[in-house]
């Protein structure tokens, strides 16, 4: 009798895990066509707010958002100064909090913010006497001037569940860096952006990367009124020639490696509205599950 009941145990078990693995194909599948045409009629609208994209791109998007995959996904994002990397982040990081603060969704999406990870040089900064002196000798414009290292550490930690607590680089002008400051909690979705996050050192912990492209004449106006900002004063010049020339050569290589490439020049309503669409498939693929925590709730 005991050997039947095993068995019969194990059988339905069976079955239950083959009903498991067909549902989650079937939401698959239906996950990589909606994102098909959600990504098909971006591409083809006017002022879209995609360049291009990769050929494997929308699959392993579908397997995030259907669940096929259950771990934690990473997000990198690069492009050169000025370039909108920061403000795009931003508004996927604030349309996915308000999905998520909408359906009682916890640790949804983490971020953050490689700018922190430059190496404190604030004793440098004052023997210069100003940061603009000591921006003159000093390359920030260079995966080097980073602790890439560290960061990558940190996202995989954080991907694989643990609390990690982020340094905070003073963007002011006194070069600190404080370590161990912000605290970070596993999420769902880690996103960072930054000049060098598609760069060697970090690019293999992110599972999509990105890449917001701008024209010369846009990013350049957006430099100089950051510059002023900033208290760059009359090393302007020299400084965005700097960062132009090493953008050549340590960033834009980097779009190649890219999943996605955006425009940084798209209105930022785009933006969020491309994000809505594909929340929308989320809402929709996984609706029952939402509303009932909702109940219980």
């Amino acid at each position: 009798m005991q050997n039947t009941i095993t068995k019969n145990t194990t059988t339905q078990e069976h079955r239950n895990y083959i009903n498991y693995s067909q549902n989650n194909l079937i939401l698959l599948q239906l996950a990589e066509r909606k994102l098909n045409e959600i990504f098909k009629e971006e591409l083809s609208s006017k002022n879209s707010i995609l360049i291009s994209i990769s050929d494997r791109v929308i699959h392993k998007l579908a397997l995030f958002i259907s669940g096929y995959t259950k771990k934690s996904c990473s997000i990198g994002i690069a492009g050169e100064t000025a370039s909108g990397k920061s403000t795009i982040t931003y508004d996927i990081i604030n349309t996915i909090e308000a999905f998520a603060q909408e359906y009682y969704l916890d640790n949804i999406i983490t971020r953050i913010n490689t700018d922190d990870y430059y190496y404190d040089r604030s004793e440098m900064v004052k023997k210069a006497g100003s940061f603009a002196e000591f921006a003159k000798n000093y390359d920030l414009d260079i995966p080097e001037a980073l602790e890439l290292e560290l960061m990558k550490k940190h996202i995989k930690q954080l991907l694989a569940g643990e609390v990690v607590y982020l340094p905070k680089y003073d963007m002011s002008g006194t070069a600190i860096r404080k370590d161990n400051v912000t605290k970070a909690a596993p999420s769902k979705i880690i996103i960072s952006e930054g000049l060098f996050t598609l760069t060697n050192k970090v690019i293999d912990a992110f599972d999509f990367k990105i890449y917001v492209d701008v024209t010369g004449k846009v990013q350049k106006e957006r430099f100089y009124r950051r510059a002023e900002e900033r208290g760059l004063g009359a090393s302007v010049d020299e400084v965005y020639k700097n960062a132009s020339d090493k953008a050549k050569i340590y960033i834009h290589p980097t779009a190649k490696l890219a999943d996605i490439i955006l425009s940084g020049e798209a209105d930022r309503a785009s933006y969020k509205h491309f994000i809505n669409r594909i929340l929308g498939i989320i809402k929709e693929l996984h609706y029952n599950s939402i509303c009932a925590k909702q109940t219980l709730i």
